[in-house]
């Protein structure tokens, strides 16, 4: 061998021609538009899992809080007032002789969304009793996305 290209090999030992070739531009950009179009199928499958879950959590909550507030009123006689709300299970109201609490062991709890619970009382729809809902994701009344104590679940 005097340096010469023999064959198919060049001088060296290395291939020669198209065999030792990196991937390409259009085979790169078939992979990743592969890729985006998995995604696009399962992304939303999981979005809707999380949202589930959420709206779930907050009918646990409401249904604590419930059991909670039923104890406040076992012990007290009454719900506690519009006025004094969910932090009546938390802190003795000033009026209040034959509280038993705290009736919640953590502090007040907010929605899976971030926001406060919302609690009156007498209820505008459990007028014998209390009103206690989330405003759910899009965060306002209505909307279809609430989640309460007054509706079937």
């Amino acid at each position: 061998m005097n340096g010469k290209t023999v064959g198919t090999r060049r001088r060296f030992g290395r291939p020669r021609g198209r065999s030792a070739r990196a991937f390409t531009l259009i085979e790169l950009l078939l992979v990743l538009a592969i890729l985006a179009i998995l995604a696009a199928m399962v992304v939303p499958k999981f979005t809707r899992r999380s949202q589930q879950a959420k709206i779930t959590a907050a009918r646990i909550d409401i249904a604590n809080l419930e059991v909670a507030m039923d104890a406040f009123e076992v012990d007290c006689g009454r719900y506690p007032a519009t006025e004094e709300g969910i932090g009546a299970l938390l802190q003795q109201p000033t009026d209040v002789t034959d509280w038993m609490g705290p009736y919640i062991k953590r502090g007040l709890p907010r929605d899976p969304w971030g926001n406060p619970y919302v609690y009156r009382c007498p209820g505008q729809y459990n007028v014998d009793g209390y009103d206690l809902h989330s405003f759910g994701l899009d965060k306002q009344d209505g909307g279809g996305d609430d989640i309460d104590n007054w509706s079937e679940r």
